[in-house]
């Protein structure tokens, strides 16, 4: 079945690229508070991650340095280099950004390609705003076409949707003719990737899927420019993008492309609370009620929760793993887990997470009381809900239900909350009070710069 994609001849690509030439986010009033919030979340979420083992070993695979600045480092690298080490390092905890209608993380591709991609092309603050917006857009975007059969299929929607994403900005803040733009695109579609064989056994593969879309992004862009060219239909083709990565060729473009380029879906991105998968995070709220309430975990028989079916594949199963993940990566996508640290550490930050707390008897023995029932009428993906029902050993019941997602749309996270996670964040990865405040004093600035200087970023 064909998709409801063309108009007038034109394939997607080319719709996209005309819509990209004819946007102005950088007029809209709400853009550079968005895009202020995002920059400013994700700096700070990879000066957290600057130590970890997984950032030093992407620093380490990169030999080519360059012009391009590192966030928390004092390494600089070429461009693909600092936008797959910034894009690893800003998603590795999983306390990034989040487009609930995906979900995807559009803010941990986006802003890293365009940081370095603005550094090595010297472009202008606003070019740097252009850029985040339209990328971040078609990230968003993207989720619209075929809901939830990404996933289904096996693939990481950040990972594939970032690549377009990426082109998308860095061809809107360069300002590439249009042939450029489906050239690009053409070609993203063969340099996207990432399955989600992770959830297996908590490996470190998702924490690259970002970084490597956004390197992946800029190479399309750069072989575009070159004269190297792509197929023109790569997103609805029978052999394209949304075939091989959701197969389906009956995906809708026309919720894609509706009021692209005039209404601006990207600023309700939503910022994390907790350090977790965010379909968790309304089912930890729920947990803390219990808290509230002072019951004893020792005096709970079991706790069930309703949930949708969607998550039930990444955050439900199998349930024995979920139950007693194996290391702290894996129990970033446990709904048990979750549901244990809230009810008995209150909290489900960077500090839950750590090897020594995820193996903590006394976590692992509640998050193996969690079982779960599908709810078909849940509202996922298009909101984020939680539900929790503690039975105590002497027949109480206990019952909490959230349909919101804290941080989210219908409860964001003020700007202060924001101002104290990247505060927070940067003390974790051991920056000093005075280096976080100039960085955030820098990014305050970003946008009005002829040619942003990045220096205080390096930590």
């Amino acid at each position: 079945m064909k998709s409801k994609n063309m108009s007038d001849g034109q394939s997607i690509s080319e719709r996209l690229a005309q819509g990209i030439l004819a946007a102005r986010p950088e007029k809209e009033a709400g853009t550079r508070v968005a895009a202020h919030r995002l920059v400013l979340d994700i700096s700070g979420l990879c000066v957290a991650a600057r130590n970890q083992s997984y950032v030093k070993a992407a620093l380490a695979s990169i030999d080519q340095d360059g012009p391009c600045t590192v966030i928390g480092s004092a390494r600089k690298l070429g461009v693909e280099g600092a936008a797959f080490v910034n894009g690893t390092s800003a998603h590795g905890e999983d306390f990034d950004d989040t487009y609930e209608g995906g979900p995807v993380h559009a803010g941990v591709v986006i802003v890293p390609a365009l940081l370095a991609a603005t550094e090595r092309h010297k472009l202008s603050g606003t070019d740097l705003l252009r850029g985040i917006a339209v990328g971040a857009e078609v990230m968003c975007r993207l989720c619209k076409v075929a809901p939830m059969l990404t996933h289904k299929a096996g693939f990481h929607p950040t990972a594939v949707f970032g690549v377009m994403g990426a082109v998308a900005g860095i061809g809107a803040a360069m300002r590439l003719p249009e042939k450029q733009l489906v050239d690009a695109f053409g070609i993203a579609g063969s340099l996207a990737s990432g399955i989600i064989e992770y959830l297996a056994d908590g490996s470190w593969t998702k924490r690259m899927h970002p970084g490597w879309a956004a390197q992946s992004g800029y190479r399309a862009i750069r072989l575009a420019m070159g004269g190297f060219q792509g197929p023109r239909t790569v997103f609805e083709g029978e052999h394209g993008f949304f075939h091989g990565f959701a197969n389906t060729l009956d995906g809708d473009f026309e919720a894609m492309m509706d009021g692209f380029g005039q209404s601006w879906i990207w600023t309700t991105i939503a910022f994390k609370p907790y350090a977790c998968g965010t379909m968790s995070h309304p089912y930890i709220d729920c947990a803390r009620e219990f808290r509230k309430k002072r019951i004893d975990p020792e005096s709970i028989e079991r706790i069930e929760c309703e949930t949708a079916e969607g998550i039930v594949h990444r955050l439900w199963e199998p349930l024995d793993m979920k139950r007693a993940p194996p290391n702290s990566y894996a129990a970033k996508f446990s709904v048990p887990y979750a549901i244990a640290a809230g009810i008995l550490r209150d909290d489900a930050g960077l500090g839950e997470y750590d090897e020594d707390v995820v193996k903590s008897p006394e976590l692992v023995r509640l998050a193996g009381k969690v079982s779960y029932v599908v709810d078909p009428a849940n509202p996922y993906p298009n909101r984020f809900t939680g539900h929790v029902r503690v039975t105590l050993k002497n027949g109480e019941v206990h019952e909490h239900r959230q349909d919101f997602f804290k941080g989210g749309v219908d409860r964001p996270l003020s700007d202060a909350d924001l101002r104290r996670k990247f505060s927070a964040n940067c003390e974790y990865g051991g920056l000093s009070k005075a280096g976080a405040e100039e960085m955030a004093d820098s990014i305050a600035t970003l946008f009005d710069q002829a040619e942003p200087d990045l220096a205080r970023f390096a930590g």
